[in-house]
């Protein structure tokens, strides 16, 4: 994103190897790329990355070739920055929009922590203390520490450069400083993927020899946090047919999304929770709608999150009723092959 925080790019092509060569060979990779699909892209600011040379603190190759930096250009839902958007950030808007993506993470430079959600905060309810607070603030923290405790110094929450630390190597983005226009903030709230910022490396852009040990530092951390895309809850919305229901709303009755969950062009939602009982309504128009208490187990573990599918009947039936998983078979063997991507789930590495 920042062209000369050069360090992601290198990290994120190690990860790209580090995958594709240990696949069927290595369990852990295996398992998880046969359980996720994993989206990995390098640069999203090339332009700045030709510009830029090593250097641990300047910001030569920051900004695109237009001078605008890209972090502060997406839709901010706090507060208006109607602008046209830079070619790099409304493509990333628009892919957004082709994939279900459930997790991501977008790498930086320039300090070594992990900064969640939210950015901003227009002084409303989400702002408590210092902290703009998401309703899954619960869910961030656990993501960000399980980056920071599975680096190799991160978690200590050391400083750079003579600025402060983070306690256990993690910090609300807002009570960092403020931020308008980012995209962890825009990825959360208007395409429905949990995003985390990750800043892995003191200088920017450091020395070759540097980069061998900043790859070991951080690929136990990518790895352990690449499979939090299985924490919660997931599954398919249908009809009294078996037909997906698009645009479903899915709401976790103890957290008030700004935009809320809904289902994909699949009927498929997912829906990132710690292990807990929660209680899930779904709603549709013209349809009756369904509330079911669902217990969640830790889905690392298994490389799954728990399965719970919902089905919807017109509002003019006298009831409405859930699908188990003990009946979801036979419901949805009829609906193969449009359905069988809800055991799938997505992830999304910038």
């Amino acid at each position: 994103m920042h062209g000369n925080e050069v360090v992601s790019r290198v990290v994120l092509l190690q990860l790209i190897d580090y995958l594709t060569s240990r696949y069927l060979s290595d369990p852990l990779v295996t398992r998880m790329l046969n359980s996720s699909r994993v989206h990995i892209l390098p640069s999203m600011n090339p332009d700045g990355f030709e510009s830029s040379a090593q250097d641990c603190i300047n910001t030569v190759g920051r900004y695109n070739k237009n001078g605008v930096d890209l972090n502060r250009d997406f839709p901010d839902v706090f507060q208006t920055n109607d602008v046209p958007r830079e070619k790099e950030v409304k493509a990333v808007m628009d892919w957004l929009t082709t994939e279900t993506f459930v997790l991501s993470a977008n790498l930086h430079g320039g300090a070594v922590v992990a900064s969640y959600p939210y950015d901003n905060s227009n002084q409303g309810a989400e702002l408590q203390g210092s902290q703009s607070v998401s309703p899954d603030n619960d869910v961030f923290i656990h993501l960000a520490k399980t980056y920071s405790y599975n680096h190799t110094s991160m978690y200590k929450g050391e400083p750079c450069y003579g600025t402060n630390g983070f306690v256990d190597g993690i910090t609300n983005g807002f009570s960092w400083y403020a931020l308008q226009g980012g995209m962890q903030d825009y990825n959360y709230v208007w395409a429905q993927c949990l995003e985390i910022t990750l800043e892995i490396s003191c200088c920017k852009f450091p020395a070759v020899s540097d980069l061998p040990g900043l790859w070991d530092a951080n690929k136990p951390a990518l790895l352990a946090y690449m499979k939090q895309v299985h924490l919660g809850v997931k599954g398919v919305v249908m009809d009294s047919n078996g037909n997906p229901i698009q645009n479903a709303v899915v709401q976790v009755n103890s957290r008030s999304n700004l935009n809320p969950f809904k289902t994909d062009r699949n009927g498929e939602y997912y829906r990132l929770l710690l292990p807990g009982s929660y209680s899930i309504t779904v709603t549709f128009p013209g349809h009756k709608t369904v509330t079911q208490t669902v217990s969640v187990p830790y889905g690392p573990d298994s490389f799954s999150a728990v399965t719970q599918n919902f089905v919807l009947v017109k509002s003019d039936n006298v009831t409405s009723s859930v699908l188990d998983n003990s009946s979801a078979p036979a419901l949805l063997a009829s609906t193969v092959p449009a359905l069988t991507a809800f055991i799938i789930q997505r992830l999304l590495v910038f």
